[in-house]
């Protein structure tokens, strides 16, 4: 069995994608592949977490968190 096959391996619930053009810049947050929200900062993206009633403890923690196009800090075009 290959290891994406394996039954114990799961991808985060909370996606969040990249930066978009907008003023202000915005990068779009995904709960369980499902858009949920238009995030300006790290702080939306735990508020939009915490009303689907998921907890985020650590945003580094890829098992927690996928981020796409920029880690945490990015949230300007580049």
């Amino acid at each position: 069995m290959t290891e994406s096959m394996s039954p114990y391996m799961s991808s985060p619930r909370v996606t969040v994608l990249g930066v978009q053009p907008g003023d202000p810049p915005f990068r779009i947050v995904e709960i369980d592949g499902e858009m949920v929200r238009m995030a300006t900062s790290m702080t939306d993206v735990i508020l939009a977490a915490a009303d689907a009633g998921i907890t985020i403890h650590d945003l580094d923690d890829p098992d927690v968190v996928r981020w796409v196009g920029g880690g945490k800090l990015t949230w300007r075009l580049h």
